[in-house]
Formats: structure tokens, C-alpha cells, sequence
């Protein structure tokens, strides 16, 4: 495990004061990742001179414990059907549970995924996994080929080997398995990518094309209000789709239902594949983990799955009025709230960008009572999740027209799980308590490393 330090202290000695660390080299690295459209809302992703890094036998852990989440998320989606209860659990609207009822034509919910972890020497913690259409794949791989490009990257390669996983191809390749699962036979089909024009992530879009393209797969991107369907076929300007990477989440299907109709009615009449599809809403509920965590449902799952991961996913349950077991313990949950606020977060079932995140050991009493009192209010679920060990380490960081210097940064590395296999990591810093991009934090490439002749 000791690689890891000594690899990190060996990066930070060959930054150089009159190279690396200069207002000047910040500037051309900032103009780099302009031109490669590695921005995000006008910022750029990477205002950091150093990947993290992990070694084989951490990459080893997270593999391992990766999987075996992602395949009880699809565990779940299967045993859904005849258990109302877990539906319940997850709290589903309505709108939702009509959505995850349509038959897609396959098996697997969801094509692509991510979970939210921290991977520390003597522990590996999960936040919360994203089973639903998981953006930042097109940046990360570009921005490891940036990063590939530079000079102390092949000066620290001479003692390390370090790789990056490439993670676009991999995605066409789990696409391309999923339209096969759903009975598709064209070869190769046409992919139709499809989110609402003017996102923040259209730039990844056109990467993610661009590739496909290459790889000789047609590939479109487009609008969801951009398709027709006829009964028979989706198209979109007279160009027929055989397979929709699917990057509108359901929320907006569920709130922009006009703008959505084409895509729904082909999906529902399976005259399209669609991946992810809806039925992955299951496990992308932040209640996921309650259920993982419940032992209500315990028998929803494998005891050697549930024991492996048990050490690494935190208690998790909705905000409800009603008792319910705590390690053992039988508690009412909302007096445990209100009693334990400096090793809870609260946090909306179903939202991203750290919106509505409210961390205990952050807030005050007052605030803290006013962000129960909100929960139990709101006509939109809510989950309290017990505080989880996090990994904060040191990053060469630079501001706008300034020099990098050394800032204390947290760390949250996402593993990407294409059918359920782990590929790649998006990786997060955040000066603050949350990490991610919406809500102003920053990205780096993951590299695996490996001293020379070890």
C-alpha cells in the first residue's frame, strides 16, 4: 500500500518552481482544456496539476465490492415485479412506477452506472451509486490524454508505470451488448445520443460521437423533442435509430412528458433499445441504500453479498415518521435524527449536483431542525445516511492567473460499472464537504500505478 504516498511525494518533486508551478504554464494548460472542450458550464474541469492515484491491490477492492453492488441494484430491479414493498421503500412516484412497469425488451437496467466512493488506506466508503446514465466518461478519458501529452507525466512514467483507463470504446462496446440482449440485428445499428439541447454536457455529447464515429458506429446526437415516431420506427430528420444512449434522465420524461412522448411510445412499443432503461430508476433512488442496508430485505439478496459489502455502504434510511433498525437496534427515526445530527446527512431521494445536501457536522441545531422539518414536509422523499469516512490529499491547484500551490482537496473517486463490469473512475475535488462538478468542484484523471521492476 506504501506505493501510493511515495508515488504522490514523487510527482510533487518534480513540479518545477520556474516550470510546472508558473502563472504561465497554468495559463497554456488552461487554454489545452478549452480547446479539447474539457469545460463545464464556462469552467474548466481541471485547475489541477496531478491525477489521483490508486494501486493494484486498491484497484482490486473496489472492483471486487463495485460489482457486487451493481449486481444487487439489478437483483432488485428483477425481484421488483412481485414485491410492492420494495417500491415502498424506494419511494417511487407514481409517474415513476409507471415508467419502470414498461417491459424494455432486456434484462439489464442499467447499461451504464457510477458510485460515489472514497478509497482511503484502511477503508473504502460509498455515497451513493448512480444507476442512471452516468455523464463525465467522454471528459475523463479526454482529459487523461491530456495529461498523457505532458512532460512531467513522462518524467514520473520513468520510475512508475501508470495507466489511465480508457472508458468511450469500452461504452460503445456495452451498448452494442445491450442491443444484442434486446434482439437487435443491425450491424451496425445507428446510435441516436439523446439529452436536451443546451446542457451543460453537449460538449461530451459530440466527444462521445466523434468516437463512435470513429469506431464505425453511426452515431447522432440529438433532442428528445427532435424524434418522431410512426408505430414502427424512431427516426429523427428521416434518419432511422436502431439504439438510444439514453442521457435525458427520467425526471425530465417524468416532467417534460410532450417533449418525451416519441421516445416513450417507441420504447413502450419496443420498436427501439433504449439503454439505460427507465427500470434503472430503481437503484438510482438514494434509497437503494436503505434497502441494501434494511434488513426487511434481506432476503432480497445473497448473505455473502450483503456481508461483503456491509463495511462499506452506510445505514441509509427514508425520512419517515415510524421506528426502524439501527445496527441492531430498534430507534424512531425521526428522534434519531434530531439526536444524532453530527453523524447524519440528509439528502433528496432523487437529485444530483450535491443539491439539498445538508451535512450534520456542518450545521447548526436551528439548521439542522429546519432541514428535518423540510424533509418531513415536502412532497418529495428524502433519506438521512450516517456520516462516512472521506479521503481529503493533497493537489497542485491553480486559480486564474496564478501558479499552482499545494491545497488539501477532497477526494471522491467514482467507479464507472459498464454491465456491471468495472471500466474507469471519474474522479472529483472539492475544497468543501461535497465533490462535483456541478456544484463547482473539479475533476483529474485516475492513474494506476506501479513501481518499476515491483
Amino acid at each position: 500500500m506504501a506505493v501510493v504516498p511515495e508515488a504522490i511525494a514523487y510527482w510533487h518533486s518534480l513540479l518545477r518552481p520556474d516550470v510546472e508551478l508558473t502563472p504561465g504554464f497554468a495559463e497554456d494548460f488552461t487554454a489545452e482544456l478549452h480547446a479539447r472542450h474539457l469545460h463545464f458550464g464556462g469552467r474548466i474541469h481541471c485547475p489541477f496539476l496531478r491525477p489521483f492515484l490508486l494501486d493494484d491491490e486498491q484497484l482490486a477492492l473496489v472492483t471486487r465490492v463495485t460489482e457486487t453492488i451493481a449486481r444487487m441494484g439489478e437483483q432488485l430491479v428483477a425481484a421488483s415485479p412481485s414485491r410492492p414493498d420494495v417500491l415502498e421503500a424506494l419511494a417511487l412516484t407514481d409517474a415513476e412506477r409507471s415508467l419502470v412497469t414498461i417491459d424494455p425488451g432486456y434484462e439489464r437496467a442499467s447499461t451504464a452506472s457510477r458510485l460515489d466512493s472514497f478509497i482511503l488506506p484502511d477503508s473504502l466508503q460509498f455515497a451513493e451509486y448512480n444507476a442512471e446514465s452516468p455523464a463525465g466518461l467522454g471528459y475523463t478519458e479526454t482529459l487523461i490524454g491530456v495529461f498523457d501529452t505532458l512532460d512531467i507525466t513522462r518524467r514520473f512514467r520513468e520510475r512508475y508505470d501508470a495507466r489511465g483507463l480508457k472508458l468511450m470504446g469500452p461504452m460503445l462496446e456495452a451498448l452494442l451488448a445491450s442491443y444484442a440482449d434486446w434482439g437487435g440485428t443491425a450491424s451496425p445499428p445507428t446510435i441516436a445520443i439523446v439529452d436536451f439541447r443546451g446542457v451543460p454536457t453537449w460538449a461530451e455529447f459530440e466527444m462521445l460521437q466523434a468516437r463512435f464515429v470513429e469506431l464505425g458506429v453511426p452515431t447522432i446526437v440529438c433532442d428528445p423533442r427532435d424524434l418522431e415516431f410512426d408505430g414502427r420506427r424512431l427516426s429523427t430528420a428521416g434518419q432511422a435509430i436502431d439504439l438510444v444512449y439514453r442521457r435525458c434522465l427520467i425526471n425530465d420524461i417524468v416532467d417534460r412528458p410532450d417533449d418525451c412522448k416519441a421516445l416513450v411510445d417507441a420504447y413502450r412499443a419496443r420498436a427501439v433499445c433504449v439503454a439505460n432503461t427507465l427500470r434503472c430508476k430503481l437503484p438510482h433512488k438514494k434509497a437503494f441504500f436503505s434497502v441494501l442496508t434494511d434488513p426487511a430485505f434481506a432476503n432480497l439478496f445473497d448473505a455473502t453479498d450483503r456481508a461483503a459489502i456491509a463495511p462499506h455502504i452506510p445505514w441509509t434510511r427514508l425520512v419517515r415518521e415510524g421506528h426502524t433498525d439501527w445496527h441492531g437496534q430498534q430507534v424512531d427515526v425521526i428522534d434519531f435524527i434530531r439526536a444524532h445530527r453530527r453523524d447524519l446527512v440528509l439528502k433528496p431521494n432523487d437529485d444530483f449536483g450535491g443539491h439539498g445536501v445538508t451535512l450534520g457536522w456542518e450545521a447548526d441545531d436551528a439548521a439542522w431542525e429546519a432541514a428535518v422539518a423540510g424533509a418531513l414536509e415536502s412532497d418529495d422523499a428524502w433519506v438521512v445516511q450516517e456520516k462516512i469516512k472521506v479521503r481529503r490529499e493533497l493537489f497542485p491547484r491553480f486559480e486564474p492567473g496564478q501558479g499552482a500551490e499545494l491545497k488539501d482537496m477532497l477526494v471522491d473517486c467514482a467507479p464507472y460499472l459498464f454491465r456491471g463490469r468495472l471500466t474507469g473512475f471519474l474522479t472529483r475535488l472539492s475544497a468543501g464537504g461535497l465533490a462535483n462538478v456541478t456544484s463547482g468542484g473539479g475533476q483529474v484523471p485516475s492513474f494506476i500505478v506501479r513501481e518499476k521492476g515491483a
